[in-house]
């Protein structure tokens, strides 16, 4: 077995190992990745992109139903599912090769295989054909990500029974569908495939769907969906999935006794779990808990020279976290001084349409956290530019501590938000106040001056509503 040296090999190219290693790089270290699958892991090939590729077909075809209101007669048209599916994986393609040009841009050696740390600071990587192959680092980074968490009696077959991975790849567009499960995964697909003409029924747990999410704007997303026509189930849940027949029969639990839902395919929504078998925790003593690896705020574990950073240490299981943990862990290493991160300040975002996105306290988290606060709408239906647009649906609420103006929470539902809650990260981040957010001049007409507004209806100076 050959030894190779680097001051640093990341385990994993997702989100989080790819940007810690460009970072790494540009610190001046020498650096390797270990990669089993493709360059940019789950998100960037299976998830964030991809998905958002399918939402975008949904969305033109949407636009096309309703071209009337906006002027525009459009004759013939149809749903390509096979030109959808193949316009996603292409979009992911495209990424993944650019991940290449980065890797290559920033001297970072790929090592395709399965990574595996050993004591001593060593990495034994498995290529396809089974030969292993012995690298050392002084500094060794774990970022395994995570898949799709299987719940007890309910195994995901990729026929009937499928995770994210099919749910973006299948062969044909099923009639019927339940999903399990009303987190970003389960509501983004829920979205897509009703859009697309299958008849679509949420199954969620909790009382109700996005439950992460400020009460208000779960209640406009459910009453949206309705209206859409999917079949929404919350306090319910999935306890058995029949698959003997040619479709599946779906056992649910409600608050007033079982039904059974008669379906084509099953999509297991329900989180995610996350990759730590057989990478060699145990043998090199590496302490986890819960399915979480161990860490400080500088994604130390208990043994020198290992970290790990992303879905398998305690914190939002997030794209855009993981990739900042991967830069504080890098500096940190290179002898910087990183300010840890804050996790109360991370940005939340949904591409369902229409968008959720979120960032701090919900209100009545802050209000259990005995805030007195002052709280802030603003509709779109009152926005210049959403009526231009046609996308009125939706609003802005903020949440303002009423002694201090500190922005506790901003939550968003409607066209673009994702785009706009950057706005309130930053604010946040600056400790920026209420009446901060009212004298600067947001720009007319724009959808990102309900913030302005919401704001502005907090303190009771709103001007359009």
């Amino acid at each position: 077995m050959s030894s190779t040296k680097y001051d640093v090999i990341v385990i994993g190219s997702g989100p989080g190992g790819y940007v810690a290693a460009i970072r790494a790089s540009q610190l001046g270290m020498k650096v390797a990745v270990v990669e089993k699958e493709e360059l940019g892991g789950i998100c960037l090939n299976w998830g964030c992109i991809p998905t958002k590729a399918l939402l975008k077909s949904a969305q033109v075809f949407e636009y096309i139903q309703h071209a009337k209101d906006y002027g525009i007669e459009v004759k013939d048209y149809a749903v390509n599912f096979d030109g959808m599916i193949k316009r996603s994986r292409g979009v992911a393609g495209g990424m993944s090769k650019g991940i290449e040009f980065l890797f290559r841009k920033n001297n970072i050696t790929k090592l395709m295989g399965f990574g595996k740390v050993k004591p001593g600071k060593k990495v034994e990587v498995t290529a396809a054909d089974g030969s292993k192959t012995e690298y050392s680092a002084e500094h060794i980074i774990l970022a395994t990500g995570g898949r799709s968490r299987e719940l007890p009696g309910i195994k995901i077959d990729n026929e009937k029974i499928i995770g994210y991975r099919k749910a973006m790849a299948m062969e044909k567009q099923p009639k019927s569908m339940v999903i399990i499960g009303s987190g970003a995964i389960g509501v983004e697909f829920a979205y897509f495939y009703n859009t697309i003409g299958t008849k679509v029924t949420i199954v969620e747990y909790m009382p109700n769907i996005v439950p992460l999410e400020d009460e208000e704007i779960s209640k406009h997303l459910e009453k949206t969906f309705k209206k859409a026509g999917m079949t929404i189930m919350t306090s319910s849940s999935v306890e058995s999935v029949d698959t003997s027949g040619e479709g599946c029969k779906v056992k649910v639990k409600t608050a007033n006794g079982y039904e059974e839902i008669q379906c084509d395919v099953v999509l297991s929504a329900a989180g995610i779990t996350t990759n730590l078998e057989g990478i060699g925790l145990e043998e090199v003593g590496i302490a986890h808990d819960k399915g979480k690896v161990l860490v400080d705020e500088f994604y130390r574990t208990n043994i020198p020279g290992y970290y790990a950073i992303g879905d398998i240490v305690k914190g939002p299981a997030l794209a855009h976290v993981a990739s900042a943990e991967g830069i504080i862990c890098v500096e940190k290493i290179a002898g910087h001084h990183p300010e840890p991160l804050n996790y109360g300040n991370i940005p939340g975002c949904t591409y369902c349409s229409p968008e959720i996105a979120s960032v701090g306290m919900t209100e009545k988290a802050a209000r259990e956290a005995g805030y007195e606060i002052k709280v802030g709408k603003f509709p779109f239906t009152a926005s210049g530019k959403a009526s231009a647009a046609g996308a009125k649906e939706g609003f802005v609420k903020v949440i303002f501590d009423a002694k201090y103006g500190e922005w506790l929470g901003c939550h968003m539902i409607g066209a673009n938000v994702t785009e706009m809650v950057a706005e309130a990260v930053v604010a946040r981040k600056l400790e920026t106040t209420g009446h901060e957010i009212i004298k600067a001049v947001h720009p007319h007409p724009t959808m990102s001056e309900a913030i302005m507004e919401a704001t502005a209806a907090a303190y009771g100076e709103v001007i359009h509503i």
